[in-house]
């Protein structure tokens, strides 16, 4: 026979394995906000903890968990977002979005651990063109208020009155929110969605590094390419971005020559090709393209080992 509590955990047990498991799209949602999934996983944990604060009494009032959760998350991302940007102005150099982990092989398309087995699903970041690092990279450029509603309403399609709940404002100014954030995506020359020639263009593009090839190198670079890099303080790499082809060659070159022993591995970095660099198993650079034709039109080298602790990680595991 069941004692009062015991009855009472069952009838709450659907509950909670529904309120369990809305963490996968909070963290899918977190990350696009932040750009951090580690600020992601901090922003959804915070949101876990509000809820568990509360009685159960309180808990079960609540008609729709997974919509509470949402707003909470939305509005701690926010709270972030106010004050990632004042930390930002402080930062040492460039900074570029925290690039997501995957041990996926883009070449062969089967998992680095050698299983063949995909990870977790429940533990990724859902892969699409909202993730790559171009995207990002232009969702910096805009106000929290317009990130938010722009992820919330284009991204995750929430109605605007859903958004407005979140962001604090009225729908019709959420509505010119995303509308500003379009803009902003529209005027950034938004990436173009992935092609089946672009693992080949950065596969050469690693040859050409590794062989140290300063002339194969430029000819796969757009000749108005930039290249950014972000080493946070912590480490040596340029403060400014480097543009032109020719220059960003000569600088590969001079990284390579300097750095004896640098392995480079073909990786999926947010959803594209990209390249990995290690040195004595370590990964010190997580290298993002932008494509164009046939040509490298932006890299974004994270060099940031804050940022890179999870792919030493799983490369290890």
């Amino acid at each position: 026979m069941s004692t009062p509590s015991e009855a009472g955990h069952d009838r709450w047990e659907p509950d909670l394995s529904a309120v369990v498991g809305e963490r996968r799209q909070l963290i899918n949602l977190a990350y696009r906000l932040l750009g951090s999934l580690a600020e992601a996983e901090d922003a959804v944990q915070e949101t876990y903890t509000r809820w568990y604060a509360m009685s159960r009494q309180q808990q079960a009032a609540i008609e729709s968990p997974g919509a509470w959760l949402t707003t909470v998350a939305g509005r701690i991302c926010l709270d972030v977002l106010g004050s990632a940007r004042a930390r930002r102005e402080r930062y040492v150099g460039a900074w570029i979005p925290e690039p997501l982990p995957d041990r996926t092989e883009w070449f062969s398309g089967r998992a680095g651990d050698g299983s063949g087995e995909p990870d977790d699903p429940a533990d990724r970041i859902t892969l699409d063109e909202s993730v790559n690092m171009a995207f990002l990279v232009v969702l910096e450029s805009m106000t929290p208020a317009e990130r938010v509603a722009f992820i919330l309403h284009d991204v995750f399609r929430y109605p605007f009155p859903e958004v407005a709940g979140i962001v604090g404002r009225t729908p019709a100014a959420c509505r010119q929110l995303a509308s500003s954030a379009r803009r902003r995506m529209r005027a950034a020359q938004a990436p173009t969605p992935a092609t089946a020639g672009q693992a080949g263009l950065v596969r050469d593009f690693k040859k050409a590094w590794e062989a140290k090839d300063i002339k194969a190198l430029v000819g796969l670079l757009d000749p108005d390419a930039t290249m950014t890099a972000d080493g946070g303080g912590l480490v040596g790499t340029v403060l400014r971005p480097v543009e032109g082809g020719e220059r960003i060659a000569e600088y590969l070159i001079h990284i390579a020559d300097k750095a004896p022993g640098l392995t480079l591995l073909e990786r999926t970095v947010n959803g594209r090709p990209g390249l990995v660099a290690q040195h004595s198993g370590i990964t010190v650079t997580v290298a993002a393209f932008s494509l164009t034709d046939d040509r490298v039109t932006r890299i974004w080298a994270v060099r940031n080992p804050e940022k890179l602790r999870p792919w030493t990680e799983i490369t290890q595991n």
